[in-house]
Order: structure tokens, then C-alpha cells, then sequence
């Protein structure tokens, strides 16, 4: 997966943004103001860091040591940076972008979430 084809990705959920609240080189990526994503795009190599149930997120990183690892400057638990390219099919780093995108949206108000076709 290309940077492009992740930042195209990331962008092709129902109400999603890319901001630069950090700095010019850090995407984030947020659905109605929550973040789901972020990384570099130039990047080298290409992470993109991640939300993921605290279960799926200490599974993941043991079935994949070194590719997924805990969050960079972020909530251990909660979220994962991923390595893409590479080790990770681009099918799975697509999964996983959009259960970060879910759990996000899970979390949102119910008229939100309905408003978003995501009950």
C-alpha cells in the first residue's frame, strides 16, 4: 500500500477528514472531530497508527512482533502503530483501518452514529 492509496483509504469513510493539528508531515485522520488514524505520509517506512480494542491489540502485536507495535506517544492500550508494505498484506492494514474507524465511530452519540449509517 502506497501512501496515497492509504491516505485515499483512510478518506473513503462516511464523514471523514484529514487535519494537520500536529505539524505539516502528521496526518490525522478523524471522523466528525475523533481521531482513527495518523501518520506520516513520507514516512520511511510507512506506519500508520491505529485504535484497536485493548484484546485485538496485544493479540496483533504478538502475532505480528516487530510489524505492529504498542501506539507511538499514544495510549498503549488502546491504540497500535503499524508497519505497512511489506510484512502485513494491504487487505489486513485495510481491516484494520476500518475497525479504528468503527470502535471511533462506536464510541460517537447515537445520532451521530445514525447520521453516519452506522448504527
Amino acid at each position: 500500500m502506497t501512501p496515497a492509496e492509504l491516505r485515499a483509504f483512510c478518506l473513503s469513510f462516511n464523514a471523514a477528514a484529514e487535519d494537520f493539528p500536529f505539524n505539516p508531515e502528521t496526518s490525522v485522520f478523524k471522523v466528525l472531530g475523533k481521531v482513527f488514524a495518523l501518520t506520516r505520509l513520507d514516512g520511511d517506512p510507512l506506519t500508520v497508527s491505529l485504535k484497536c480494542d485493548p484484546d485485538d491489540a496485544v493479540r496483533l502485536r504478538a502475532d505480528h512482533p516487530g510489524v505492529v507495535v504498542p501506539g507511538w506517544h499514544l495510549n498503549k492500550r488502546h491504540w497500535n502503530t503499524v508497519t505497512v508494505g511489506g510484512a502485513l498484506p494491504d487487505r489486513t492494514v485495510r481491516e484494520l483501518v476500518e475497525d479504528s474507524y468503527d470502535l471511533v465511530v462506536a464510541g460517537l452519540p447515537r445520532a451521530e452514529r445514525l447520521r453516519l449509517d452506522r448504527p
